[in-house]
């Protein structure tokens, strides 16, 4: 089956991914001195952009985890963790950070692309 070793590297990108914005998620519910306070952010304030980060890690920590065992569930989930990783770090560009938000927004691409080519049939050489 083609893209396995792919999708283990996409599960391990996930895990990390997912324990960096529960890690963040947790700080901006705290009011940590990370976060600027200037931001202006899309949905709500601080503390609801915290929340929202922390839902997504841990929905990627879930696809992360599922992946290993190697399911369908694990990429159906992994896919949507992906996209709205890549769709949340579009949305924090005008933030602060806009460099950290472009390079997690190319991992999520990286994820998705691994995921969507698992299984493929391998080519005749």
């Amino acid at each position: 089956m083609r893209g396995t070793g792919r999708a283990i590297f996409v599960a391990i990108l996930l895990l990390i991914v997912g324990t960096l914005n529960v890690i963040y998620g947790i700080g901006a519910i705290a009011d940590s001195h990370f976060w600027v306070g200037e931001n202006h952010f899309v949905l709500g304030n601080l503390h609801t952009w915290g929340w929202i980060t922390v839902v997504l890690g841990v929905v990627e920590l879930i696809a992360g985890f599922s992946l290993f065992s190697g399911g369908t569930f694990g990429r159906i989930i992994g896919l949507i963790a992906a996209s709205l990783g890549a769709l949340g770090s579009l949305l924090a560009i005008g933030g602060a950070y806009p460099f950290w938000a472009l390079g997690a927004f190319a991992v999520c691409i990286i994820c998705i692309h691994g995921l969507v080519v698992l299984g493929e049939p391998e080519e005749a050489r």
